[in-house]
């Protein structure tokens, strides 16, 4: 396992966990299950907004099946928080997605992600999704 890189000071951290998410999400957007698959960790899960959990394996499934297809992923300012070798980001997103072959309306959402250093990088672990009514 890689050393956490502590010759980055926080900000260049917090920097390059933003570039991650929005990689995770052109990786989404793309359906590239196989970069997205090296952005999430072994045990991710999903909350989606309707409450329902994904692990890693059915979301990225879903996705590569094209039950789960993003049409467009817009992420607004990220924030983030930087716990060491964790993180926690935060944002809102305009969202357009074709679910079982449904079409979601675009709408906004607020995303909130937790990130792990393994393997040498930051994984997604956590993720849930909530739309703004």
């Amino acid at each position: 396992m890689t050393d956490f890189n502590t010759a980055m000071n926080t900000e260049q951290q917090m920097e390059l966990l933003r570039h991650t998410e929005r990689e995770r999400l052109r990786a989404l957007v793309a359906a590239d299950t196989e970069a997205a698959r090296a952005l999430h960790a072994d045990d991710f899960q999903l909350i989606t907004p309707i409450g329902s959990m994904l692990s890693r394996e059915q979301y990225l499934g879903a996705i590569a099946a094209g039950h789960i297809r993003y049409v467009s992923w817009e992420p607004q300012a990220i924030s983030v928080r930087l716990y060491g070798m964790a993180a926690v980001l935060r944002y809102q997103a305009q969202l357009e997605i074709v679910f079982g072959g449904h079409a979601v309306p675009r709408a906004r959402y607020w995303h909130t992600d937790s990130y792990e250093w393994r393997d040498g990088r930051w994984q997604a672990v956590w993720s849930q999704a909530t739309a703004v009514a």
